[in-house]
């Protein structure tokens, strides 16, 4: 995140009656949030709770569908996205949208050696000099290895061909809307926005939400039918379950454990065509600890049989 805001500019008062010096410091995730209140727009971040779901197409044949969407880390990035999908995805109905385009439209924000290399997240990701993702990754892996296909490059997959509208091979689909980094902050609890007061917290959110998002997942599913739904990061497996049963009657779950480094546990059920997969774990490494990591390749080769 860039440090090139203008200093705080405002009264600090102290929570505890504590003496000590303050000192001029820059803004943190939350207070921009605060600060900018007009990039984030009422009517633009609400057509994209209610309609964006994601990348890809529904006609994908392997759908990986994670707990929310990723970013976030700044206002900036969160007003890109929601202004340009309010303004290209017109329709009141649920949008898995072209990844590539609508990177095109995000900046690149981060800090770093490479940060001069990259003037927006397509560039980051799919352009010549991409970065290779280090969940995206781990998902290709899956594809191949359920499909038993051998890969050589990973990044020029990722590249050309990754959640291409044009190949319908895999759909990236979120449970949850907004954009939010991966820890405990909930940044959007700073905007004032009395018309959104489930904001207030993650939880409020995710309540507000989920059952008609779930609704909109499952009612896909029995439309398209795809071979493979895999539900990643999720912390709901109980309420995931019900909602799954309750929409198909004839699924029935089983528990497979993990084993180390090899398949996550995960719950899996068979109905109409679908082999559906849910799971706690995310396909990278948890704090770049190589013991929390799993073979996802072989994760799909093994649920394939």
């Amino acid at each position: 995140m860039r440090s090139d805001r203008p200093l705080y500019p405002y009264t600090l008062i102290p929570l505890y009656p504590i003496p000590y010096t303050i000192y001029p410091i820059p803004y943190t995730l939350n207070q921009y949030y605060l600060t900018d209140p007009m990039l984030i727009q009422e009517i633009p971040l609400q057509h994209w709770i209610d309609n964006f779901y994601g990348y890809g197409s529904w006609k994908a044949k392997l759908w990986f569908i994670a707990n929310e969407e990723g970013g976030g880390d700044t206002p900036e990035e969160v007003a890109e996205k929601i202004n340009y999908f309010h303004s290209v995805y017109l329709e009141g109905k649920p949008i898995l949208c072209d990844i590539r385009e609508m990177y095109r439209h995000v900046a690149f924000r981060f800090e770093g050696p490479k940060a001069n290399l990259f003037s927006n997240l397509f560039e980051y990701r799919f352009d010549t000099n991409a970065v290779l993702h280090g969940v995206w990754k781990n998902i290709i892996a899956f594809v191949h290895g359920y499909k038993d296909e051998e890969i050589s490059d990973v990044l020029s997959y990722q590249q050309n061909s990754f959640v291409s509208s044009s190949t319908n091979t895999e759909a990236l689909i979120r449970l949850y809307p907004l954009p939010a980094p991966h820890n405990h902050g909930w940044y959007y609890s700073w905007l004032d926005m009395p018309q959104f007061p489930f904001l207030k917290s993650r939880q409020l959110y995710q309540d507000q939400v989920y059952e008609s998002r779930i609704q909109t997942l499952l009612n896909n599913i029995s439309i398209y039918r795809p071979e493979v739904v895999l539900m990643y990061g999720m912390n709901n497996i109980n309420m995931l379950k019900r909602s799954i049963q309750d929409f198909f009657p004839s699924a029935q779950f089983k528990m497979v454990k993990a084993i180390k480094r090899q398949i996550p546990q995960h719950h899996r059920a068979d109905f109409n065509g679908t082999m559906l997969l849910i799971t706690t774990q995310i396909p990278a490494l948890r704090h770049q600890r190589i013991e929390t990591g799993f073979d996802w390749e072989e994760f799909g080769r093994l649920v394939r049989k």
